[in-house]
């Protein structure tokens, strides 16, 4: 059995994962209706990991007999200047993840719950290689650049990426 505070901290960051997979999906329609369909195939994809991470940390609560309380999702943004405000603005998120994920572990460290700070070092891993990802988007690009051309090829790139 968890601590009530733990279950709590654990239900916030179900809704934060959510909260992203909305995010990716919005996202990914942006892109699907400014004609960038491997960016949008991709953010697609991604959004449904996102709703993964939830169902994983909801499966967790389930396992230790807590009470998984759902909250409202706030509606994600929905309007970018272009690709690269996409993915700016995703990787912000992805660091924002990181931070909570980052206090979730410290509280179990203070709580000396030891299997929940077990659990969640798949989340920090996880983290590890979204923020490394959604990075390496921007830098690619950065350096094709927003022609015409070079925005097609980003997207071609970004396409490459689908599954990872």
């Amino acid at each position: 059995m968890i601590s009530q505070e733990v279950v709590k901290k654990l239900n916030e960051q179900v809704a934060k994962e959510m909260y992203a997979a909305n995010l990716y999906l919005s996202m990914s329609s942006w892109c699907f209706k400014n004609r960038y369909e491997g960016a949008g195939d991709f953010l697609f994809k991604h959004a449904g990991q996102e709703n993964e991470h939830a169902q994983k940390l909801i499966t967790y609560l389930n396992e230790t007999d807590s009470l998984v309380e759902l909250q409202a999702i706030a509606k994600p943004e929905n309007n970018f200047k272009n690709l690269l405000d996409v993915f700016e603005k995703t990787y912000k998120h992805e660091v924002s993840i990181t931070k909570s994920i980052n206090e979730l572990v410290s509280f179990m460290l203070e709580e000396k719950d030891y299997s929940t700070f077990n659990f969640l070092q798949w989340y920090v891993a996880e983290q590890h290689e979204e923020e490394a990802l959604f990075r390496g988007i921007i830098d690619k690009i950065k350096l094709i650049g927003d022609q015409s051309n070079g925005l097609y090829l980003a997207d071609q790139y970004i396409k490459t990426l689908v599954g990872k």
